[in-house]
């Protein structure tokens, strides 16, 4: 099971942004590869640090993280950053180390500048989920265009950074001359440009091609979430990193049931007979029907709750309920004989509305339908 992010970092969930980072700093140091040559566990906290941190230190996830845990990035199917190798933490996170390590440098990485790894552009797709999917969690294959770099490309060291990804530029300030590195325009800090490529190819020796790919969705997702696959996104230039795949959640309307976070709802009509004199009934719910009682003199606008039929937990904390709401169907026309049987009985005792004071109130219902 993997560690809390926030126990990872040694941080409270109220932590700012400025703790955040400076937990952070603070286990990348402690674990940086120069400082535990060979350590393959302290590699693994390493890595771990930086996974946390790529989570916490983004608003948007945070929250997701918050509200779903691992499961909103990390499903079954490789989804979220656990997967980061050392060219991710050092492109994306190099310049938090700051002097510690001289710019961060470590077995040909570079985590302050120089030559670096690019990494290909994300692809984003929507998959379309019935509520039956939702709750019992599937495994979808589809089919992507994605770039690859094209059979037959070579490179070369890029002639204008000379294979450092950077060039320096001097400028004249009311300070003096000062001179900055900059990413190479021509490699965009890969150190190397295109020595070959094919007629097909593009510029930069990509070519399109379909992929399918296969992707295990958890159970208990939400309309709107995004899910990522890491490596099936675009490939990079040269020894570049693949981007992600990024697949947003549609969820398709059900005919029948409505979802409320992991509870469903079902309006079950009935008619007057079958509500004065109690009926068994068959309910629609998501894995399958389902047969309740309902009792003799049920009353309209009675709510039954079926616990745990409804949607999974994200979290794996147990299933929703299904809240099965009662409507009394009243006929709109009646035959001469069936109106004579109603118009006898207005004055009768059984007919006249005695609701007793366990009876709850619209809005004591809806109270408890939310709670």
């Amino acid at each position: 099971m993997k560690k809390d992010f926030y126990e990872i970092l040694g941080i409270a969930k109220n932590a700012s942004e400025a703790e955040i980072k400076k937990a952070y700093r603070k286990r990348a140091i402690e674990f940086h590869p120069d400082k535990n040559p060979g350590d393959k566990a302290a590699e693994e906290k390493f890595k771990e640090a930086a996974e946390a941190y790529e989570v916490l230190s983004d608003p948007q996830k945070k929250a997701k993280y918050d509200q779903y845990g691992h499961q909103a990035f990390d499903g079954a199917g490789g989804f979220g950053g656990g997967h980061m190798n050392m060219d991710d933490i050092f492109s994306q996170f190099g310049d938090i180390f700051g002097s510690a390590f001289g710019g961060g440098g470590f077995g040909g990485f570079s985590g302050g500048g120089g030559q670096r790894r690019v990494k290909g552009s994300n692809l984003r797709i929507k998959v379309k989920l019935t509520l039956e999917e939702i709750a019992n969690g599937v495994e979808k294959k589809v089919k992507v265009k994605r770039k690859i770099q094209a059979p037959g490309v070579s490179y070369k060291t890029c002639s204008t950074c000379n294979g450092q990804g950077q060039v320096m530029r001097v400028t004249n300030t009311i300070l003096g001359r000062m001179q900055t590195a900059t990413t190479c325009p021509t490699c965009g800090g890969s150190g190397q440009s295109i020595d070959k490529k094919p007629n097909h190819a593009d510029a930069q020796g990509m070519i399109l091609e379909d992929e399918t790919v296969s992707i295990k969705i958890p159970a208990g997702v939400v309309d709107g979430m995004q899910l990522k696959v890491s490596g099936k996104g675009n490939d990079a230039p040269g020894n570049g990193i693949p981007g992600d795949l990024i697949v947003a959640i549609e969820e398709v309307e059900h005919e029948f049931l409505k979802r409320e976070g992991e509870n469903l709802h079902y309006d079950l009509y009935i008619s007057f007979a079958e509500a004065v004199l109690g009926v068994s009934k068959d309910i629609e719910a998501v894995n399958g029907k389902v047969r309740i009682k309902l009792e003799e003199g049920i009353q309209s606008g009675k709510i039954l709750r079926l616990k745990g039929k409804g949607i999974p937990s994200l979290n794996s904390y147990g299933s929703g309920d299904l809240l099965v709401h009662v409507n009394v169907w009243t006929p709109k026309s009646l035959n001469k004989e069936q109106k004579k049987f109603f118009e006898s009985n207005l004055e009768d005792e059984n007919f006249v509305p005695k609701p007793e004071k366990s009876e709850k109130s619209f809005f004591e219902k809806v109270k408890d339908m939310f709670s």
